[in-house]
């Protein structure tokens, strides 16, 4: 197994350091809320929002994860050599922020532990939610097994190549079913659709490419210490890929605006209040601009930077958005229901965003995350 030869590592100690603080500061808090108020810590509730901050969290990563899942498989699953100095990077980081969802999601369920008998005791079998765990709990064995593989030299036999691709499948089953669990509910007209599953891929694609180029780029002093191989890829293949998808995405979100907003269907009156949140001009402005600095190929740290913070915006907005406009109406016609997060959930953001780069920052000082395959 070859392995490239990376920089001082200045950027990876500093990104450890500051994950390990958010970390604790996070925890710390989180637990002190949730100890001292229990679920009163989160401004979710049953009559109003009841999926916050958290479950958004959750989704990002959960996506995440697909995406970095689908750039792995570009050289592992697809045969293109040249993406093989990122593969073992993005396998590893797809499993970190699968674990970095995971945490959002399990703080905010309160019981997270009565899972282990509660869903095999009542598996909902029609349930997308129900698939959408199941799923995901599956990739994790088989991230797992193909993780050990490849950091163990094994990247090639029929035995790696057939665990590669049942996690690929996995993965982007579950990620569809997580598109189906929105998709599927009628009395949300913002999330019902078809189409949400592809969606929901499509976007997970651009934050897995976002990732995997931003810890490319922190995992040397500069582009003039990145060897041959990844220079090459961070100059060409990569960015163009990734200018590709984001700009189809851009077009999506703006064809799904514009319907939102021509349409009358009752419920879809919040597309009104979201374009008028100076929020979805700054995830416009973000995603525009990162997708001309990945067409110029300049600053890819920092157009990763712009995805990553305009996807958060869009994630924020399709799971809140879609639960402001109220079910249950009777004589009375109230506004838009008003939903801030609470610091406990600002919190279990942070706690994701912590895990998943201290969790990167970790292999790559103790796992060689820049080895590839032999030619």
């Amino acid at each position: 197994m070859a392995t490239q030869t990376q920089g001082s590592g200045g950027a990876v100690s500093a990104v450890l350091m500051a994950g390990l603080a958010g970390l604790v500061v996070s925890l710390g808090i989180a637990f002190f809320n949730l100890l001292s108020g229990g679920h009163s810590a989160f401004n979710t509730g049953s009559d109003g929002v009841s999926w916050g901050l958290p479950v958004v969290n959750y989704v990002f990563f959960a996506l995440t994860s697909t995406g970095l899942t689908l750039v792995a498989s570009v050289a592992m699953t697809f045969g293109n050599k040249a993406w093989y100095p990122i593969a073992k990077r993005c396998v590893w980081l797809s499993l970190v922020t699968l674990v970095a969802g995971f945490a959002s999601l399990a703080l905010e369920l309160g019981h997270p532990f009565r899972m282990l008998w509660a869903i095999p005791l009542n598996a909902q079998l029609v349930s997308p939610l129900n698939w959408m765990g199941i799923f995901y709990a599956v990739f994790l064995v088989l991230g797992i097994l193909k993780f050990l593989r490849i950091h163990n030299g094994d990247w090639n036999s029929s035995t790696s190549k057939q665990i590669g691709l049942a996690a690929l499948v996995t993965e982007l089953l579950a990620g569809g079913m997580l598109g189906m669990a929105f998709g599927a509910m009628a009395m949300r007209p913002m999330w019902y659709g078809n189409l949400v599953p592809l969606y929901f891929i499509l976007t997970a694609a651009c934050t897995g490419a976002a990732f995997a180029v931003l810890v490319t780029c922190l995992s040397y002093d500069s582009e003039e210490t990145m060897p041959a191989q990844v220079r090459t890829l961070m100059r060409g293949p990569l960015p163009t890929a990734f200018a590709g998808l984001l700009g189809i995405t851009i077009l999506v979100i703006g064809y799904r605006t514009v319907i939102g907003l021509w349409s009358n269907a009752d419920g879809l009156q919040v597309w009104d209040a979201i374009v008028a949140s100076p929020w979805y001009w700054i995830e416009a402005a973000l995603l525009i601009g990162a997708f001309f600095l990945l067409l110029q190929r300049k600053a890819l740290a920092l157009a990763s930077v712009m995805v990553i913070g305009g996807f958060f915006i869009d994630r924020y907005d399709f799971v809140i958005g879609g639960q402001l406009a109220p079910l249950f109406k009777g004589s009375w016609v109230p506004d838009l229901i008003a939903y801030t997060p609470s610091t406990t959930e600002w919190m279990l953001t942070l706690l994701a965003f912590s895990i998943a780069f201290l969790g990167w920052a970790l292999g790559e000082k103790l796992l060689k995350l820049d080895a590839a395959p032999q030619d």
